[in-house]
C-alpha cells in the first residue's frame, strides 16, 4: 500500500513538514506495512518558498532590498535546480511590512520586489515564478520595472521612483536599460485571483483600501493607473490591463505579463508541477491532503483542490484533514476529495486547539485511518 502524504501548512500551529511527520507516524500505527511518500506543498501564498526549497532541496538567498515604505529589508528567495527561481513578492514589498499606521499605497513601491529578480537574473537564473500575494503596493509594477532598468519619466523628464502617486505623473517609459537577460528569461506569475487592473473588480478598487487607501485616494489611483496602462500598452503593444490576474499585488501582475511576457498559473498547480506531483501519483493508493481551515473558498485555488482533482483524474482516491469547517465546505467533494476530518474533537477554544495541534492532528490522523482499515475490511467480505 503506497500512501502520498501532500498537506498545506496549518498557518500559526503546524507546518507542511511537521504534517508530513506527523501522518507518517498515524500511518505507520494503523498501517505499518505502508510505504508513505510525503512531499510539501503551498498555495503560492505565505510559505510557497520554504515548501519548495525544502522539497525540491534547494537553497534560500538573502538579500538587503528596498521594503514596500524604502527602508531597508532582509528579503529571501529560493534557487531550485535546474537554474530555477521562486520568489514571494511578500519578503519584499509586503503588507505585513507596513505597520498598520503607516500603510499608504501612494507612497508604497514594489522596487524590493525587483531587485530580488535582478538578483536572481545576475545569477543567471533564467526561469522565475514570483507568487505575488500579500502585496502593500499598487504601483502597477512601476517600482519592480524601474529595479530591472526602466524608467519612468516625468513631464519634465526626470526619472520617477515608481509609487503609487507616480502612476498619474509619468508621461514617458524608456526600455532601453531593461535587464538584457530579462529577454532570455521565462517569467512566471503564480496567482490565483483573477481581477483585471482597471474597473471596479481592478487593482484600486479591490484592493486598495486593505493596503490603506481611503475612498479619494482609491478613485486618485485608479485614475493613475489608467494613465499609465494606457501607456505601457503603446510602449510595449501589449493589452494586457484586463487579463485575468493583471490586477493582482497592486497592477504587478500586469507589470510582469505586459513588460516581461509573463505567464499565469494557479498557485498550486504550478507547485504540483514543480514537484512533479503527477509522477508520484503513480502507484498511489490514497493521497492525504489538508489545510489549516476548510470553507468554500477551498475549492478555489487551495491545496485541497488542487491535490483532489490531481488524484480524480488519477483514479487515486484523496481525503483531507482540517483543522476546522466553515460554511461551504462540501464543494470540495467536487474536487476529488472523499472525505473530510477535523482535528477538532471537542468543544473548545482556538487557542486551545493551536496549543495543542500536534496531538489533535495525530488523533484525527489516526481516526481517519481507521476509518479506511474498517472500509477495506468491509469490502474483502
Amino acid at each position: 500500500m503506497k500512501i502520498l502524504l501532500a498537506s498545506d501548512s496549518f498557518k500559526g500551529s503546524l507546518t507542511s513538514q511537521r504534517i508530513v511527520q506527523l501522518l507518517e507516524k498515524a500511518v505507520g500505527q494503523v498501517f505499518p506495512q505502508a510505504v508513505t511518500e510525503g512531499m510539501l506543498v503551498a498555495d503560492g501564498g505565505e510559505g510557497t518558498m520554504e515548501a519548495m526549497v525544502a522539497e525540491l532541496q534547494g537553497s534560500v538567498r538573502t538579500v538587503e532590498v528596498r521594503g514596500p515604505m524604502g527602508t531597508p529589508v532582509q528579503a529571501s528567495y529560493g534557487l531550485l535546480p535546474g537554474g530555477r527561481a521562486i520568489i514571494e513578492m511578500a519578503q519584499a514589498s509586503g503588507l505585513p511590512l507596513v505597520p498598520t499606521e503607516q500603510r499608504n499605497p501612494m507612497r508604497a513601491t514594489s522596487y524590493g520586489t525587483g531587485q530580488l529578480i535582478r538578483d536572481a537574473l545576475e545569477r543567471g537564473i533564467r526561469d522565475i515564478t514570483i507568487a505575488v500575494g500579500g502585496s502593500a503596493t499598487n504601483d502597477g509594477g512601476m517600482g519592480a520595472l524601474a529595479a530591472l532598468g526602466v524608467r519612468f519619466l516625468d513631464e519634465k523628464g526626470e526619472p520617477l521612483e515608481g509609487c503609487g502617486a507616480d502612476l498619474a505623473r509619468v508621461q514617458t517609459i524608456d526600455l532601453s536599460g531593461l535587464h538584457p537577460a530579462a529577454a532570455q528569461t521565462a517569467f512566471t506569475v503564480m496567482c490565483d485571483v483573477t481581477n483585471p487592473l482597471l474597473g471596479p473588480s481592478g487593482a484600486s478598487h479591490t484592493f486598495g483600501p486593505q493596503k490603506g487607501a481611503d475612498p479619494a485616494m482609491v478613485e486618485q489611483l485608479e485614475r493613475g493607473m489608467s494613465r499609465y496602462a494606457a501607456l505601457a500598452e503603446q510602449v510595449t503593444g501589449v493589452s494586457a490591463a484586463f487579463q485575468p490576474g493583471a490586477g493582482a499585488a497592486g497592477g504587478l501582475g500586469f507589470a510582469l505579463m505586459a513588460f516581461l511576457g509573463a505567464q499565469r498559473r494557479p498557485g498550486i498547480e504550478t507547485v504540483l508541477d514543480l514537484i512533479h506531483f503527477d509522477q508520484k501519483l503513480e502507484g498511489a493508493d490514497l493521497v492525504i491532503t489538508g489545510e489549516g481551515r476548510m470553507d468554500w473558498q477551498s475549492s478555489f485555488g487551495k491545496v485541497p483542490a488542487g491535490v483532489g482533482e490531481r488524484c480524480k483524474r488519477a483514479g487515486v482516491p484523496a481525503v483531507a484533514i482540517v483543522g476546522g469547517l466553515l460554511a461551504g465546505y462540501e464543494e470540495i467533494y467536487r474536487h476529488g476529495i472523499c472525505s473530510v476530518e477535523t482535528t477538532v474533537s471537542g468543544v473548545m477554544s482556538l487557542e486551545d486547539a493551536m496549543a495543542h495541534s500536534e496531538d489533535l492532528y495525530l488523533d484525527a490522523a489516526c481516526r481517519l485511518l481507521r476509518s479506511i482499515r474498517c472500509g477495506m475490511k468491509m469490502r474483502g467480505r
